[in-house]
């Protein structure tokens, strides 16, 4: 079954992008690439002005060589900080470089894929997701003699199911080289060590410190195979030492990485394991200015059935994807950001020449919806969303962020895509009355009674030629229609408009358009 929400485009402007900045205080060392978009950004390395970025240009830091440094944005800007494999640039020193237009998409598909479980042929996550991972087969006893693929080495342990230590868990599997204890891990989580170390244990079989190990394992030997070398890697996930890294992997493997990376370089079983090289030499050739071949232009791409603790706004902002809920298509065309329900398995993908970006997070508590909800952002809201994206999953943000800014930015949105499927008042009373109602009117159910002055109801009656109650009865009635029209369920298309009981919502609805819920729905998605 497929479905798409066909609302109107909204006329309504985005908001300005606040300056924003970034610390690496307290985060591990690694290589840094910042390219900016649109605006300006300004780094530093060790209190030092380091380099002055315009619109087009960027700058590479090195893992090695600083103590501290931090990136700061002018208001307006939009800039995408990417963090690179161990060795990508070959570059001892910071260096500036320019961005070509042929690679800014590029660039902005490997930002999202650091922080979305997307995967797919030719692409490639600086932090291996777990999903990628998983999809890959488990170490046999002929991988620990040294006999197999890399790609039968590559497997995460479980995921841990119970919320706070599968937040760790996606934590670790980002940056394999944290290294917080048990009770600092909990007390990021909202937990207790007690409760973190039972949710490893009961949902992988592991111990918190087995799980970490073998995390780190699995990245390892996606750098190696890649052609970092050992002691790259062993700084890149997590290892004190080069000797500490070699006694873990030859304990679990077999081999030592040394032999494995040998045994690699000597043409053994790597045709699998194609996407960590192909963006470290992608990244070679841009830091180094190498203008030969573009690359591969974003080849199609889509998740692995699972879950959101929390439901999670995204944004398609080139091309076209797609979310499927068991049997039921949701399209997503240029534009359209989709909320996408927590606790509800679900598989995204998108298609050729497409990007998508999350833009946040909600809650439960925040917002209820048990469906996808979508709304369509005209193409000048581009740099402001791709600001929500980079300030919701990465440490670049304004000093004032509020990550439920998204909630409502969402909803003023659909409030006036709505107004544009009713007939609205002049006044501005009356107006302001009206848009308060549509934005009610959104995933938490809610249609609740309004008390306007007199003088409201004359002027929604002069100038809709309808009271307030039958305008609000219309305005519900609209937009059901357009939800069904989407595919949404009959019965969720009554919550979502405010009737607790599909029967009454039924009747409502049939008196208004002439047919009921069901029948529209099937002769405008043309399934009987």
């Amino acid at each position: 079954m497929t479905g798409s929400f066909p609302t109107p485009m909204s006329t309504s402007g985005p908001p300005p992008v606040p300056g924003a900045r970034s610390d690496s205080t307290g985060h591990p060392r690694r290589p840094l690439l910042i390219w900016v978009r649109t605006g300006t950004a300004h780094v530093r390395i060790d209190d030092a002005v380091a380099f002055h970025l315009t619109a087009g240009e960027g700058a590479w830091i090195p893992a090695d060589g600083w103590s501290h440094r931090a990136i700061t944005t002018e208001p307006g800007t939009v800039a995408f900080p990417l963090w690179p494999h161990p060795g990508a640039g070959s570059l001892p020193e910071p260096t500036r470089f320019e961005v070509p237009d042929s690679w800014q998409d590029w660039l902005i598909q490997q930002f999202n894929l650091q922080i979305t479980p997307f995967s797919g042929r030719g692409y490639s996550h600086d932090g291996i997701t777990d999903l990628l991972r998983r999809s890959r087969s488990r170490p046999s006893a002929s991988a620990r003699s040294g006999n197999t693929a890399p790609s039968a080495l590559l497997d995460l342990p479980t995921m841990p199911r119970t919320r706070g230590a599968r937040a760790v868990a996606e934590e670790l599997v980002r940056d394999p080289a944290l290294d917080l204890t048990v009770a600092e891990w909990a007390a990021r989580v909202l937990s207790s060590p007690r409760t973190l170390r039972r949710g490893f244990l009961a949902d992988s079989g592991l111990t918190f410190e087995q799980w970490r190990l073998r995390c780190r394992l699995s990245a390892a030997v996606e750098l190696l195979a890649s052609g970092y070398d050992v002691d790259q890697v062993a700084a890149r996930v997590g290892f004190a030492s080069r000797n500490g890294l070699t006694r873990a992997f030859k304990q679990q493997f077999g081999p030592t990485p040394h032999e494995f990376s040998r045994k690699l370089s000597a043409g053994s079983a790597t045709a699998d394991l194609t996407e960590f090289a192909t963006v470290a030499r992608q990244t070679d050739d841009l830091v180094n200015g190498a203008s030969a071949t573009v690359p591969d232009l974003l080849p199609a791409a889509r998740t692995p059935p699972h879950t959101n603790n929390s439901h999670v706004l995204s944004w398609m902002y080139r091309g076209s994807g797609y979310l499927d809920i068991g049997d039921h298509r949701f399209e997503r065309q240029r534009g359209v950001a989709t909320w996408i329900p927590a606790d509800v398995e679900h598989t995204t993908g998108i298609r050729e020449n497409s990007i998508s970006l999350p833009l946040g997070n909600a809650g439960t508590g925040d917002l209820r919806l048990t469906e996808p909800l979508q709304v369509q952002f005209a193409p000048a809201w581009d740099d402001y969303l791709m600001y929500c994206s980079i300030s919701a999953r990465s440490i670049l943000r304004p000093d004032d962020y509020d990550p439920g800014h998204i909630v409502d930015l969402f909803t003023e949105q659909v409030a006036a895509q709505r107004a544009l499927s009713v007939p609205m008042p002049i006044d501005p009373r009356a107006r302001a009355a009206a848009m308060d109602y549509l934005r009610r009117i959104d995933a938490s159910g809610e249609s609740a009674a309004f008390d306007v002055p007199a003088e409201v109801h004359r002027a929604f009656r002069s100038e809709t030629g309808m009271t307030f109650t039958r305008w609000r009865y219309a305005a519900r009635m609209r937009i059901a229609r357009d939800l069904l029209a989407g595919g949404t369920k009959p019965g969720a298309v009554a919550l979502r408009v405010g009737y607790r009981h599909l029967p009454t919502f039924t009747a409502a609805f049939s008196r208004f358009h002439g047919i009921s819920p069901r029948e529209y729905q099937e002769r405008e998605t043309g399934k009987a």
